[in-house]
C-alpha cells in the first residue's frame, strides 16, 4: 500500500480527553475516531488488526471444532423474560420500543438468543455436542464510558456458546476452549495469563479470564512464582493451614476499655497488639439478610467470595443503624462473644488461628482481649478474605503469590443449567426422556484486545506492534526521493518484490524529511522499517531496522528481501 494512497491521519498532538496510553496512540495514529461517548469509527489501519484478530480466532476455534455463524444484534425482550435478564441485567442494556410498542435491545452478548436457536433445532442427543461462535458488534451503555477501546459502549466481540449432553461433555468442551484461548493469545503475540475468576452477572460455576500483562491493567491478579496457579483477586485464595493453637496457652477473657476507638488502627496502637491478633466483625446483608463475618484484623473480607459461599446475588456492607439492630451494639464495637439476635456466624479459615485475640465487646467503647475461637465462640468456617502478594499458594508447597496488572481480553464459563432450564432448552436422550443443555460460554473482545495489545507493547514515540497482529509487516522509507531519483527507484523496486511475496508494504512515498517520516513510522509501529538514502545506495546498501530495537542493520540492498522476509518468517515462527 502507497501512503501516499492510503487514509490514514495521522497527528503529533495528544488528544486532551484520552489518559491511556493505547487511546492516546490510536488517536495519535490515524485508527479510531470518536464519534459519540464510548463510540468510535475503525479506520483503515485499525482495521487491518482487527481483521488479523478475527482471523486468528476462526483457525484456532474452527481448528477445535467450532462453528460460526451470525446472530442478530436486536433482541426481543420475551427471551430477556424468559432467562431473568431483563429485570436483572440493568442499566447498562440498551432497551428500545419498536413501530409496535414491541421491547427490544442491542444486545450486549447472545446467550438468549442462541439457546431459543439451539432448543428449537437440536432435539436428540445424536446431535451433540455443538459449539458455536459469531464476531459481531456488541452494545453495553457503559454509564463512565472511558479509555477509548478499553471501556467503550460499541464493540466488536466474539461470543461463543456450547451445548453438550451432561456434565462431563460439557466440561471437555470448557477445557477444549480453554486451549483454543491459551493458542489465540499466543498467536497475538502478547505476554497474558488465564486466571480464576469470578463468573459476575453471565452466572455459571466455573470461569477463567485471559489477562493480558500491563501496567496499566484495571485488573489485580496473584500467581504463584513457582507453579500455573493465577487468579483475579476477587477469586484469588491463599493456602488456609492455620491450625487451632494449643489451649495451653490461653488466658482469661478480659474486657477492656476503649473510648471512642472503633477502628482496628486506633485500638491496635491503645493496646500495643499488632493487627493480626484482631478479630474483625463485619454485618453485611446477604440479599437483604443480615449475617456476621470474622476476618483477622490484617486482612479485608472478599464480598465476592462471601456472595460465593451464600449463593446470594448481592453482597453488601450493612450501614451503623442496621448493625446496631442485627448485632445488637455499635459499628465498631460488635464481636462474635455473646451475639444478640439470630444472625449466622461466620469465619475467615485464618481467624481460626488467633490466639489470645482482641474483638469488640458488644458495648460502645469497650473490646475484650485474651478471645480464643473454639473456647470462647463457634463459627462456620471458609475461605473470606481477600488474598496478597506475599501469600502462600494454595497450589503448591512453598509457593507465593505475586501481584500483576492485567486486562480482561477474554472469558470461559461454565454455565450448566442456568440458560437451558430457564428457558426450557431440552433435548431427548438415548432413553428417550427430556434432558436440559449442558451449556458453555466463551468471549474474546477483538477490538479491547487490540487495544491491550498497544498497552503492553509500546514505548515514549509509539506502538510497538507484535508482528502476527500488526497491520503491515514493513514500511518503507525512501530518503528525499524527489530529489534523488536512485533512491525512489530503489524503494519502488523493493516494494514490488516484496509484495509479490506476500509480504505487507506500506510504502511512505510521499517525499517527507526523514525525521518526519521516521517519527511517523515510529507512532504507527510497524514491526520493520527499511529506509533507502542516497548515502546507503552509493555503497548498496539500505538500513533495516527493527521497531523494538535501537540500531539499524546496514544490509546490501540485493539481500534486503531476502533479510525482510526471514525476519518476518522468524518473528511469525515464535507466535505459530
Amino acid at each position: 500500500m502507497r501512503y501516499s494512497q492510503y487514509f490514514l491521519p495521522t497527528s503529533a498532538d495528544t488528544p486532551s480527553d484520552a489518559v491511556v496510553i493505547s487511546h492516546k496512540l490510536m488517536l495519535r495514529a490515524g485508527m479510531i475516531r470518536k464519534l459519540a461517548a464510548g463510540i468510535y469509527t475503525y479506520m483503515p489501519f485499525a482495521l487491518r488488526t482487527i481483521h488479523k484478530i478475527s482471523n486468528i480466532l476462526r483457525e484456532e476455534l474452527n481448528r477445535a471444532g467450532a462453528i460460526e455463524l451470525l446472530m442478530p444484534a436486536v433482541q426481543p425482550a420475551e427471551l430477556w423474560q424468559e432467562s431473568g435478564r431483563w429485570s436483572q441485567y440493568g442499566p447498562e442494556l440498551l432497551r428500545f420500543k419498536d413501530r409496535k410498542d414491541g421491547d427490544f435491545c442491542f444486545g450486549p452478548t447472545h446467550e438468549e438468543v442462541i439457546t431459543a436457536l439451539v432448543r428449537s433445532e437440536i432435539r436428540s442427543y445424536r446431535n451433540l455436542p455443538v459449539n458455536l461462535y459469531q464476531i459481531q458488534t456488541k452494545f453495553r451503555d457503559e454509564i463512565r464510558p472511558r479509555f477509548g477501546l478499553m471501556r467503550g459502549r460499541e464493540f466488536i466481540m466474539k461470543d461463543g456458546y456450547s451445548f453438550d449432553a451432561d456434565e462431563a461433555g460439557a466440561m471437555v468442551t470448557y477445557w477444549k476452549m480453554y486451549e483454543a484461548y491459551r493458542r489465540i493469545f499466543h498467536r497475538c503475540g502478547l505476554k497474558f495469563r488465564p486466571v480464576e475468576a469470578d463468573t459476575g452477572n453471565i452466572g455459571g460455576s466455573l470461569s477463567h479470564e485471559f489477562q493480558v500483562l500491563a501496567e496499566s491493567g484495571e485488573d489485580a491478579l496473584l500467581n504463584c512464582g513457582s507453579c500455573d496457579y493465577a487468579a483475579n483477586v476477587e477469586k484469588a485464595s491463599e493456602r488456609n493451614d492455620a491450625a487451632a493453637p494449643d489451649p495451653a496457652g490461653f488466658l482469661p477473657v478480659e474486657t477492656v476499655d476503649t473510648p471512642g476507638m472503633g477502628r482496628i488502627e486506633e485500638v491496635s496502637a491503645f493496646l500495643q497488639r499488632p493487627p493480626e491478633q484482631f478479630i474483625k466483625m463485619l454485618v453485611c446483608l446477604a440479599d437483604g439478610t443480615p449475617v456476621a463475618v470474622l476476618v483477622r484484623g490484617d486482612h479485608e473480607l472478599n464480598p465476592v467470595k462471601l456472595k460465593g459461599l451464600l449463593g446470594a446475588d448481592a453482597v453488601e456492607m450493612a450501614d451503623d443503624a442496621m448493625v446496631l439492630s442485627a448485632a445488637g451494639a455499635p459499628a465498631g464495637f460488635v464481636g462474635p462473644i455473646g451475639l444478640k439476635g439470630n444472625l449466622r456466624l461466620l469465619a475467615d479459615h485464618a481467624v481460626r488461628g488467633v490466639l489470645n485475640g482482641v474483638c469488640g465487646a458488644n458495648q460502645a467503647d469497650k473490646h475484650r482481649i485474651h478471645v480464643n475461637p473454639g473456647r470462647d465462640f463457634q463459627a462456620e468456617y471458609a475461605d473470606l478474605r481477600m488474598a496478597r502478594a506475599g501469600g502462600r499458594c494454595p497450589k503448591c508447597e512453598g509457593g507465593v503469590l505475586e501481584a500483576h496488572r492485567g486486562i480482561e481480553v477474554g472469558h470461559v464459563f461454565y454455565l450448566g443449567l442456568k440458560y437451558s432450564r430457564a428457558m426450557k432448552a431440552q433435548f431427548l436422550d438415548a432413553a428417550g426422556k427430556e434432558n436440559p443443555f449442558v451449556m458453555g460460554c466463551y468471549g474474546i473482545g477483538v477490538t479491547r484486545t487490540m487495544a491491550a495489545a498497544i498497552e503492553q507493547n509500546h514505548d515514549a514515540h509509539g506502538v510497538i506492534w507484535p508482528m502476527p497482529i500488526a497491520p503491515f509487516h514493513v514500511i518503507l522509507c525512501p530518503i528525499n526521493p524527489k530529489k534523488d531519483e536512485e533512491a525512489g527507484r530503489a524503494a519502488d523496486a523493493l516494494y514490488g518484490e516484496l509484495t509479490q511475496a506476500g509480504v505487507e508494504v506500506l510504502h511512505d512515498d510521499r517525499g517527507e524529511r526523514a525525521g518526519s517520516m521516521f517519527a511517523d513510522a515510529d507512532l504507527l509501529g510497524v514491526p520493520i522499517r527499511v529506509a533507502i538514502g542516497a548515502r546507503g545506495l552509493k555503497d548498496g546498501i539500505v538500513e533495516i531496522k527493527r521497531r523494538n530495537e535501537a540500531e539499524p542493520a546496514r544490509v546490501p540492498l540485493k539481500e534486503a528481501a531476502r533479510v525482510v522476509q526471514d525476519m518476518i518468517r522468524q518473528d511469525l515462527e515464535k507466535y505459530a
